[in-house]
Parts: structure tokens; sequence; C-alpha cells
């Protein structure tokens, strides 16, 4: 039997029935496309399907595969951008979540996704990352990386989280706050966005620094250069510290002494799109926005010709 030429790595939520469900039939689909299936190690046994290739759960799961597939919501795709960031290896999410910004298609339209797949018809972009090193005294103690944001939240419920915000090197101001989101435009629709902060189109190189629950006269979201330097500094009279959150899955502790600097990431997630629908159409759709009674230019123009005899 001759080894298939093209790989796609499947990960999917395998606690829920419906999300094996879609993995098993996108699985098939593909195989009878004679395109190899790699699953991950800790799902292969809950996915039961024969023929695949299983590998470890890390950073070389997506290396030699033109593309994933994560079926889930966005908790799992990005999970999934955990594992191909490192390959530079396209995503593409399947949603069964709730809202799913990060998910190019809906579970109903299954069959023209696996059909894009196996065509090879769909485009890639590339969606900014940001960089986060926590240090002491100057000396780093832990890095890490975050498609959507880095947050600094306080560690006690009871407890004000005390800090000093700094933007390319200069002091912002001092807050006591329930906490601070450093996010990127692909996270203008997750934290930052339940904080209070802007939505920022996709393709738009910015950094967002959102505070949360902050007592301060100035105490409002802002966006910065894709180029600049935030930072927070937890300040000795936070009682009991902070705590560091990459992407709501990646934690770390944070002592009063600590510095947290925000960069742009060195690596970005790229992303697979099926179709080069305006991002405004997908907020839309996300949100549920009312839009009854819009005309449109469209509607404008045949009112014109209407008018005109035309």
């Amino acid at each position: 039997m001759t080894s298939p030429t093209r790989t796609v790595l499947l990960v999917a939520h395998t606690g829920r029935d419906d999300a094996v469900e879609v993995a098993c039939a996108v699985a098939k689909r593909l195989m009878d496309s004679t395109i190899g299936v790699r699953l991950l190690v800790d799902e292969a046994p809950d996915l039961d399907i024969d023929g695949v290739e299983v590998v470890p759960s890390d950073t070389d799961a997506a290396r030699g595969c033109e593309i994933a597939v994560v079926v889930g919501g966005d908790g799992t795709i990005l999970r999934g951008a955990e594992l191909t960031r490192p390959a530079e290896t396209p995503l593409l999410g399947i949603n069964l979540g709730h809202i799913g910004f990060l998910a190019e298609a809906e579970w109903d339209d299954l069959d023209s996704t696996v059909e894009a797949i196996i065509a090879q018809t769909y485009v890639v972009e590339e969606r900014l990352t940001v960089d986060v090193t926590v240090s002491y005294d100057g000396e780093a103690a832990y890095r890490e990386w975050a498609l959507n944001e880095a947050s600094v939240e306080k560690a006690a419920r009871q407890r004000m989280l005390e800090v000093v915000v700094e933007i390319d090197g200069r002091p912002l101001s001092r807050w006591g706050c329930d906490g601070v989101v450093f996010a990127t435009p692909t996270g203008s629709t997750a934290y930052a966005f339940s904080a209070g902060g802007p939505v920022v189109w996709p393709e738009v190189e910015a950094l967002l620094l959102v505070p949360i629950s902050a007592h301060s006269l100035f105490a409002r979201p802002m966006v910065t250069s894709p180029d600049s330097t935030l930072a927070v500094e937890v300040l000795a009279g936070t009682d009991g510290g902070g705590v560091l959150w990459c992407d709501g899955r990646r934690t770390f502790e944070l002592s009063p002494g600590a510095r947290v600097e925000v960069r742009r990431g060195a690596h970005p997630v790229h992303l697979a799109r099926l179709q080069d629908a305006p991002f405004t159409d997908r907020l839309v759709a996300k949100f549920d926005l009312p839009v009854s009674g819009w005309r449109g230019a469209a509607a404008r123009r045949r009112s014109s010709r209407g008018r005109t005899g035309a």
C-alpha cells in the first residue's frame, strides 16, 4: 500500500460526543481521498480510527502536515495553535462551541469544509501573537506566548492588584485593579472585549492594553504600536501577589516585585480561511447583531435608478 503524500493533523475535543462524531467524519472523508490523518496520542483511543498515524502531543505534532483541522470551541483551537505554531502549519477550526471567533467553519458546513481541504482551495493568513517575559530584579523567571491575550490578574478575590503600567519604557499610571489584559487584534473579541476593550480588525497590526476594574481617573483601554513594549509591575503592596494567564490556558504565579513585559511575538499563528468574507460580517454573525433596516450601497443604487428611470 502506497503511503499518503499529504497529511492532515486532526485535533478534537474528545470530551464531547459531537466533536468525536465530526472528527471521525472528517477523518473518513480525508482518508477516502488518500490523504493521511495524524492523531494525538492522548486523543487516538477516544476517536478509535483505523489506519491513522499517532504522534505525541507536543510541539512536533504538526511538523510535515499541510494543515491542522481542529474540532471544538475556541479553547480547543487555542490548544491546536500551541501545536501548530512551531511548525508554521495552518490551522482550520470547525466550531462546536458558543461563539467560536477563531473557527473558520461551523459543523453544518462540514462537507464544503472538507472539500476545500481536499482541493487545497483555502488561503492562509498570519495572526500576530505576543511574547511574554516575567522577571525579578532583571532576571527572567518565565517566558510564554499568546495568540489572544496575556492577562495579569489578582490572585486573591478579596484583594486589589496594585500595579504600575509602563509603555515603551515610560510609566503610564498606577492602578489598583482586578487586572490588566494585553491583547492582540485576534484577542480583541475575547477577554479584552469582555473587559471593555475595542474590537480591532485582525488585519490591523497593534497591541491592546485593557485595565480590568481599575480604580483610577485615567484607566481607559489603549491601542499601541505593534512594536511597543508593554509592561506591568506588581507592587509590594499587593497582598498575595498576582497570576499571569496566557490565552487562559497557561499560568504563572506572580509575587510582589514581578515585572511582566509583553511585546510582539517572534512567531505568528497561521490560520486557514475558506472565504474572503469581510470581518464585519463575522462580527454580525458571531454576536447576532441586529442589522434589519440596512439598505446598503446596492439598495441605494437600485433606488437611484428607479428615480431616474434608468
